[in-house]
């Protein structure tokens, strides 16, 4: 219908509401199409690893710098040679792998909201087609 007729001009010269209609539309599908993540987009069931698999990450990385800064920090007051070079790199990699634990931890929580919201969504779109289109 309107997707098949394209405007002759897209930089908003034309005052007709049916082009406006169409940009509006077609920027909509640019969106879902340039999407990163096409889950959003398909009711593809994922699985919890595909969910979850990037803060697992983070927080495994996280958890390695950190135990390396621990180490790094302890060397510094064990060995004698080289101290300041140990007690510079001990505490940033802790602080490093830190911040990335903090990260990780708090991604968790955040991803579960987000897919709560999308089942809710997805609800309410079943819903919403059932009852608009009979």
């Amino acid at each position: 219908s309107t997707m098949e007729t394209h405007p002759k001009s897209l930089d908003g010269s034309e005052k007709s509401p049916e082009s406006k209609d169409l940009i509006t539309s077609n920027t909509a599908s640019t969106l879902c199409i340039s999407s990163r993540s096409e889950s959003v987009w398909t009711n593809v069931p994922r699985s919890k690893w595909e969910i979850y698999h990037k803060p697992i990450v983070v927080v495994s990385v996280g958890g390695a710098i950190f135990l390396f800064g621990v180490v790094v920090t302890s060397l510094s007051c064990l060995i004698k040679t080289n101290k300041n070079v140990y007690k510079m790199c001990g505490p940033a990699f802790l602080s490093l792998g830190l911040m990335l634990l903090v990260c990780g931890f708090v991604w968790i929580p955040v991803i579960r909201k987000k897919q709560r919201q999308r089942q809710k969504s997805r609800f309410f779109q079943n819903i919403k087609s059932f009852f608009f289109n009979r």
